[in-house]
Order: structure tokens, then C-alpha cells, then sequence
């Protein structure tokens, strides 16, 4: 296991360093080095400096190219402009340095230098309810950043805060008790999320409508609420029964998803319950909560309400029950104190900002959150429909999460099943799975979370464009050449010159680690989706340019395959993260 420094940190490295030498106090300095179109890399940082030091950009820039000998590393360097450095690696760095990636398992992609310990909230479905499309964003965003951090060498904590308690409940229990077959289940064995689900369902409805007509069981549904919070025991075997049924729907649900979702880590808002009182007591005690009209509130001039008033955070309402928000921070406080986290991440609609800015702030002010603990929600936008507005059935209701997982999965079978030479029916139904649901969470995480994104399953499973069906097929032809080239295996053949599309790939692979480094400090999975698409893009026109099985030498040969290899190697290990598929054959 050996990090690879990337091209890029080696020649700012040098540039740095001949920096110093030429203006000994930019010492430590910057070179702002980046990608560049008019040669590998530019450093931009030389114009700042000499601005500082009262000197020629252009002569300073003249005195660190002179101090940069030209080798092994660096082909060429020019100055332009006032002052910017255009640099160029030679052939032979940039297949020396792709050879040390393909010989280690991370692809050279060192640890994170400050991991820490993370806790992510995210995939919180509620408890007697259907799932919708809304929570597919929460549930893919989310795992894609666990696994990112976890392959940066972060400790990742999972945990699902699902909607397991509140005034609800008393409905829903009461009318079991008093129809105590209603999640009887059809056969002994093993149960279908969709019975477990159509259970719920018609049970919910049918004590709704007792509820709505029949004051009398109103009444002692609203009677039984109390008997919950004050854990019954009665009460709470029925409550766990609707969380037990729930789950075998949602577990079936993530399944389908192709998430690993564990028991341990579902810990919903009932989890909380025992610390509910305390909470409260600190934040009182300390006066960062105070009591307004007998409710327990958090005050803040920032937040108004339409009246110009102060909006509070109610973290216990007058008539002493608690709100989300007692239960938020109290999660806060376990996830900090007694899981040790520095670092929590909730994956949470952005409509729910308000609330979250509110209860960190909280948290704050009372000393869960500091500067060495930090609370970030990574907000996400609303699934549209194809027309641009929020996506809704035709009868306007909200689109069950199992249809359209369903229609993605029978879509992308479709379009394998036409690609398909050699499939059989079982190999293109398991393709089929794992294309749809790849697309779907592909489109999900190829747009910034915080913005809207239109949920369009044509395009989605398209062969053309910024789809995952796209990058899974590069993945599938660069096997299928591996397969078909025989006695030539892959090597790299650092004495060759490469064509300017093979030093293209050969850069961007180069770059894998950094963007990944990135993309876990800015909980950014979108600029993971954007690298792998430029990196099959890359590939196509390599593979157009540069015949891999017919080059004019065994090396230049042996030397693309390497090339091939490499790129099938960082594609997989970049859809992995992002939670995908990437079938050998399709």
C-alpha cells in the first residue's frame, strides 16, 4: 500500500521550491498551479507574489524557470503573459507515474491526513408510511458520502433517523388493539415488503377514518399517546410491531436499491426518548433555552417570522410534550458524547434548513458544538417531474419509490436486452438491475445536491451523454478488449511516445486522488460523477484515436492495454463509491 503523489503536488512542489530560491522571503509560498489548454499545467501565483516583493512578474518569472531545470520530470516551460508558467510533463513521468497507481490496490489514492470520526443521518423513512421519491435522494447522496469518506481512511458512523414516534402512534395502536389481526401475516414464511407494506397501509387508512367519524375512539387513541410516552408495556409491544413490519418494507425497499442498510444503525427518533428530560434541564439551566408562554424555547434575532417577531426553537411545548427539535438535539449530544464523532453530516431536504441552522445553533451555545465539533447538513433539492414541476403522479399523488425503481430497472433490461450478443435471460434481468438502478442513482448524484433535478428515466438509461448506462459500458468494452488481446498483456512502457490523447487519459487518470480528496472535504458526490463522465470521455476518443490490439509495436501495444486497464480500474473504483455496478459484460 503506497501513496502515489500525483503529477500535479510534483511539480508544484519544484515550482515551489524554485520560488524560494529566486525570492527567498516568498518562502512556503503558493504557485497556484492548475490544469491548463495551452500546456499541462499552469502556475498562476507568481504575479501576487511579485506585487508583494515590489518585483517584475515577467523577471521573476524568468528567474524560477531558470532555477526549474528540465529532466525527468518537466519536458518543457515557458513564460507567458505578465508573468504565468506554462509547463509540460514529459511522456515518460506521466507513464511512471501511472504504473506506481496500477501496482498499488487504492490506485495510489493516499488517506486523509486529519481523518476523524464522522456520523451521517441520512435514508429516514418513516415508520407505517410508504416511501416516496423524496426520500431517494436522502438515501443515495447518502451513501455515496459514506463511502467516499470511509475510502479516505475516515470513520464513518451510519445512522437512520427514522420517523418511529409521535402522536400518531396512538391511532395507529389503538386500532390494533382493537383489531388485533391487521398485521397478521398471510403464511409463515418469509413476508414481502409489498404485504408488509399493503398491511400498513390499509391499516393506517381504516384508523384514520375511525378516527376523522368516531369521537370516542379519538378519544382513546389520544389517551393512548400518553400510555406510549409513558412506556406501557402493553403499548410498546404494539408500537414495535408497527416498526418491525415497517422495516421488512424498507429493508426490501433498500434492497432493491442495492444499500446495505444494517439494524444497528436504524435508530430513530424514539431512540432518543430516555434523554428527552435532561435535555431539556441543560439547555434551561444554562439559559440558552428559556420559557415563553410555558413552552421551552431558543431565541434568535436572526430569525424572523412574516410579523418581523423573533421565530423560537421550541424545544418543549406547553402542554409538555417535546418537539423535533428536543429530539434533534438530543442525538446531537449522543452522536458527540457517546459515539465521539467530530464531524455530523445530516442529508436533509433543503426545505428543512431553517430548522437545522436553529438546532446547531443551539448546540452551540450550549457547548455540543465548538470549534473542534462540527455540524453540517448537506441539503438537497426537490425530483421534478419532466414538465419542471415537483414530480407527482397523474392523480396528483406523491410516486411511490418501489414503482419507480421498478420502471427504471424494466427500462434498462430493455436496452441490455438489445445491446445483449451473448446474455442469457437470467444475465440480462441481473444486468437490467443493476443498469437501472445505477442510472437512477447516477442522475441522482450527477447534479449538485442542493439543486432541483428532473427525474427523466429516458434519459436516464440513454447510451449517449452524462448517464451511468455510458460510463458502464466503457467499463464493459475495456473488459471485453482485455479478454480479446490474447498473449499481450497489460505493461507500461515508459520509454514510448504518447499521442496527445494518451496524455490526456494519462493526466486525468493521474488526477483520481485529489478529486476524491475533494469531493469528500465538500461533500461533493457530484464532482465525482462529473470525473468518471470526463474519464469515459477521455477513454472514447483514446480509443477512437489510438488503435489498442492493431499498434504499430508489441510495446505500443502492451503500453494501451496498460492504459485500458488502468482506466476500467479507476472507472470501477469511482462508480463504486458513488454506490454502482460495473457489470464485466453487457
Amino acid at each position: 500500500m503506497a501513496s502515489v503523489p500525483s503529477l500535479a503536488s510534483s511539480v508544484n512542489q519544484r515550482v515551489a521550491d524554485a520560488l524560494a530560491s529566486a525570492l527567498p522571503e516568498a518562502g512556503g509560498a503558493d504557485p497556484l498551479l492548475r490544469r491548463s489548454d495551452r500546456a499541462d499545467f499552469q502556475a498562476n501565483g507568481i504575479l501576487a507574489l511579485a506585487k508583494k516583493a515590489k518585483a517584475n512578474p515577467r523577471e521573476l518569472a524568468t528567474t524560477v524557470v531558470d532555477a526549474l531545470a528540465a529532466g525527468d520530470l518537466i519536458q518543457e516551460i515557458e513564460v507567458s503573459g505578465p508573468g504565468f508558467l506554462n509547463i509540460t510533463v514529459s511522456d515518460r513521468a506521466i507513464v511512471e507515474t501511472l504504473a506506481a497507481r496500477a501496482a498499488d490496490d487504492r490506485l495510489g489514492v493516499p488517506y486523509a491526513a486529519n481523518a476523524g470520526t464522522t456520523v451521517i443521518d441520512y435514508a429516514q423513512p418513516n415508520v407505517a408510511k410508504e416511501m416516496h421519491v423524496g426520500h431517494l435522494r436522502s438515501a443515495v447522496i447518502g451513501a455515496a458520502m459514506v463511502e467516499i469518506l470511509e475510502f479516505t481512511g475516515e470513520k464513518v458512523v451510519r445512522r437512520h433517523h427514522i420517523g418511529d414516534w409521535g402522536t400518531q402512534f396512538g391511532m395507529l395502536i389503538q386500532y390494533l388493539l382493537e383489531h388485533p389481526h391487521e398485521l397478521d401475516h398471510k403464511s409463515e414464511q418469509e413476508v414481502s415488503g409489498e404485504e408488509a407494506m399493503s398491511n400498513l397501509n390499509r391499516l393506517y387508512k381504516a384508523s384514520r377514518a375511525l378516527f376523522d367519524s368516531d369521537e370516542e375512539f379519538k378519544t382513546r387513541a389520544r389517551a393512548r399517546v400518553v400510555d406510549l410516552q409513558a412506556g406501557e408495556p402493553e403499548t410498546l409491544a404494539l408500537w414495535q410491531r408497527f416498526v418491525d413490519e415497517s422495516k421488512i418494507y424498507f429493508y426490501s425497499v433498500f434492497d432493491k436499491l442495492d444499500m446495505d442498510i444494517q439494524d444497528p444503525d436504524v435508530v430513530g427518533e424514539s431512540g432518543y426518548n430516555d434523554m428527552l428530560v435532561e435535555t431539556c434541564k441543560l439547555l434551561e439551566e444554562s439559559g440558552v433555552a428559556v420559557r415563553s408562554n410555558g413552552a421551552l424555547c431558543v431565541f434568535f434575532d436572526e430569525y424572523k417570522g412574516p410579523d418581523g417577531n423573533p421565530t423560537p426553537l421550541i424545544v418543549q411545548k406547553s402542554d409538555g410534550g417535546f418537539g423535533y427539535a428536543a429530539t434533534d438535539l438530543s442525538a446531537i449530544r449522543d452522536r458527540v458524547g457517546t459515539l465521539k464523532a467530530d464531524t455530523l453530516i445530516y442529508v436533509v431536504d433543503a426545505r428543512q434548513s431553517l430548522h437545522f441552522k436553529m438546532v446547531f445553533e443551539t448546540a452551540r451555545r450550549a457547548g455540543w458544538l465548538n470549534d473542534e465539533v462540527k455540524a453540517v447538513q448537506l441539503a438537497f433539492g426537490t425530483v421534478l417531474g419532466k414538465d419542471g414541476k415537483p414530480f407527482k403522479t397523474r392523480e396528483g399523488e406523491t410516486v411511490r419509490l418501489v414503482d419507480l425503481l421498478d420502471e427504471a430497472v424494466d427500462r434498462a433490461a430493455a436496452v441490455v436486452r438489445e445491446k445483449a450478443q451473448d446474455l442469457t435471460e437470467e444475465e440480462i434481468a441481473e444486468r437490467g438491475r443493476q443498469v437501472g438502478i445505477g442510472a437512477v442513482k447516477y442522475a441522482d448524484l450527477s447534479t449538485s445536491a442542493a439543486r432541483d433535478y428532473k427525474f427523466d428515466l429516458d434519459q436516464m438509461v440513454s447510451l449517449t451523454g452524462d448517464t451511468s448506462v455510458y460510463l458502464q459500458y466503457a467499463y464493459a468494452r475495456i473488459q471485453s478488449i482485455l479478454r480479446k488481446a490474447g498473449e499481450a498483456s497489460p505493461a507500461a512502457h515508459p520509454e514510448l511516445e504518447l499521442a496527445a490523447s494518451e496524455r490526456a487519459l494519462g493526466l486525468h487518470l493521474d488526477s483520481f486522488g485529489e478529486l476524491v480528496a475533494e469531493a469528500a472535504s465538500e461533500y461533493a458526490p457530484h464532482k465525482l460523477a462529473a470525473y468518471l463522465y470526463q474519464l469515459a470521455s477521455l477513454y472514447t476518443t483514446f480509443y477512437a484515436e489510438c488503435p489498442v490490439l492493431k499498434a504499430d509495436t508489441a510495446e505500443q501495444v502492451e503500453n494501451r492495454l496498460f492504459l485500458c486497464d488502468l482506466t476500467a480500474r479507476t472507472l470501477s473504483k469511482g462508480m463504486s463509491l458513488l454506490g454502482i455496478r460495473t457489470p464485466e459484460r453487457l
